[in-house]
């Protein structure tokens, strides 16, 4: 917990003045009544599922009867599956057809293209063992929406669509590897007349402002899944949801950490399911010894697309202030200054011991947002290289330049790219996403121009830069891209299993640690991707 009387900065904890866009006040951390302890599924003897209290009892007639046939197509749709892996459940008649997988897509080039290999391989699995072929969906295509990758706006949709004739919805990820046999044998052991959350729960060791500092008393109590181990609720819950969602206006103004919320408004204090914990659901990676038990698996490694885009590609601007100078500028120069070509420091004051820039724009307590358009309108300009790629991070944000160089392999920068860590404002009532500033804001020249052209403005300096960048996106139509690997936080204010399987690329903040020792720990052991991967990873584009 933060300390009392301590100024927070977040985007949902300053009040403003616009009638645009409105911010939530401070206040004490809630405690909130407890909910009771996950779950997890245990089964008594075969095909017998046990369950906690919350959910009620064992589940009775739950014994499976297991009948046998060939498949040819195993995990990714590559590997042979096991004669014991070739079961097909007959008693509870669930099928594939009662399953909807909804792949959470982004509608940028190379996540579309990722999406639909996951589709592909889903639907390439089915088809070497069964004609009942799986609804598998596209979350990004599903509707114009801006709310949909939130989740909870597209819960009607799909109970009206699917609340008749399926029994579950399973949500994943792009980079989710499933083994669909094994995954349907775990759905197959639960009583899908009943309301469940199912997945890898996740859970706070301390409490954190991304969520809230929700729990603060015993943030571990609760429970929230992990989107890259895949999910899963129940159509009874789906329906039930849908109904409270649409007879009940969202309450949060701000999606911060969709993963969490998404599980707190199940949970509804206590009213609702809590996650019930999946041994099958995993996020270790797909060749892992440890993955032999697993229905999904993860890849540890970053994509890769091909050569890391060059240090000459992307120019760095670093936003600061001369009160800030002596604390933060110097941690910059001794972590990953060095690993950037082309870097400006941007001040209210001009110190050319650093050096900094005055771009005449005064400096603002909060929300920056002169200084960032005055940084667009440079890039543009003939005062720097012409780059392709345009980063924007404030001085207390701690970045690997060469991972975020692997990372933008897979983007085309004569498109309007807007990447990093995606918040939203407003979904539930036609809000608009936006790229958290201090996890760092990637731009490809495309987007600036766009921007720029528009004739999209700050409504005054200290705007919140950030969220004023997400409106005019939106207006303009243009996608804002989400990477999990962007981090507004610290790496203390994340699950720690949630960052076991992730290559980050930045944290934020230099609260109560010692940012060259996060850097060194996080951020330093930079991927390098081999010759054959490179190829390999050309081939397969």
């Amino acid at each position: 917990m933060p300390p009392a009387g301590a100024q927070i900065y977040s985007p949902f904890s300053v009040k403003r003045k616009s009638p645009v866009v409105c911010f939530l006040t401070v206040r004490k951390p809630m405690l909130c009544e407890l909910p009771p302890p996950p779950t997890q599924l245990k089964y008594d003897s075969p095909g017998m599922l046990s369950n906690s209290p919350h959910v009620g009892h064992k589940v009775a007639g739950c014994l499976l009867f297991l009948s046998f046939f060939h498949l040819a197509a195993g995990s990714s749709g590559k590997d042979t599956q096991s004669q014991d892996d070739l079961h097909v459940i007959h008693n509870n008649q669930l099928d594939l057809r009662e399953i909807v997988f909804v792949i959470q897509s982004q509608s940028n080039t190379f996540h579309v293209r990722q999406a639909e290999r996951r589709r592909e391989d889903l639907l390439k699995q089915a088809r070497g063992f069964t004609k009942k072929q799986p609804v598998v969906l596209l979350l990004h295509s599903l509707s114009e929406n801006e709310g949909d990758w939130s989740i909870l706006p597209l819960l009607p949709y799909l109970s009206h669509s699917f609340g008749k004739n399926s029994s579950w919805i399973v949500f994943l990820e792009e980079e989710t590897n499933v083994k669909l046999i094994a995954l349907i044998k775990v759905l197959a052991k639960v009583d899908k007349n009943k309301e469940w959350f199912l997945g890898k729960p996740l859970f706070d060791e301390e409490s954190t402002i991304i969520h809230h500092y929700a729990f603060a008393e015993n943030p571990s109590i609760f429970k929230y899944p992990d989107f890259a181990a895949s999910w899963a609720l129940s159509t009874p819950l789906v329906v039930r949801l849908a109904k409270k969602v649409k007879e009940e206006p969202l309450k949060s103004d701000f999606t911060i950490d969709l993963k969490h919320e998404v599980a707190l408004y199940i949970w509804d204090n206590g009213k609702g399911p809590h996650l019930t914990a999946v041994p099958e659901l995993c996020t270790v990676p797909e060749d892992s010894p440890q993955a032999s038990h697993c229905a999904t698996t993860v890849s540890k490694k970053p994509p890769l697309c091909g050569e890391p885009v060059n240090k000459e590609d992307i120019f760095v601007a670093v936003k600061t202030c001369k009160k800030f100078h002596s604390e933060r500028v110097p941690v910059i120069k001794k972590t990953w200054e060095k690993d950037a070509l082309f870097l400006e420091y941007y001040s209210d004051h001009a110190d050319p011991s650093i050096p900094t820039i005055n771009l005449g724009v005064p400096n603002t307590e909060r929300g920056h947002c002169g200084k960032t358009f005055a940084i667009l309108q440079r890039f543009l300009s003939s005062a720097v290289p012409d780059t392709k790629w345009l980063l924007v991070v404030d001085d207390d944000t701690l970045i690997s330049i060469p991972r975020l160089q692997v990372l933008l392999s897979c983007y085309d920068s004569s498109e309007p790219v807007s990447l990093g860590e995606r918040y939203g404002y407003g979904l539930s009532q036609g809000g608009y996403s936006y790229i958290t500033g201090g996890g760092g804001m990637v731009f490809s020249r495309e987007a600036v121009v766009r921007l720029l052209k528009s004739g999209c403005k700050c409504y005054s300096n200290d705007a919140p830069d950030d969220m004023v960048l997400g409106m005019c996106l939106n207006a303009l139509g243009l996608p804002v891209t989400h990477s999990p690997l962007f981090h507004q936080a610290r790496p203390e204010d994340y699950a720690r299993d949630l960052l076991a399987h992730q290559v980050p690329i930045s944290f934020h903040k230099h609260w109560n640690i010692d940012p060259i020792a996060v850097f060194n720990k996080w951020l330093k052991d930079d991927f390098t991707a081999s010759q054959d991967e490179l190829k390999s990873a050309k081939t397969e584009l």
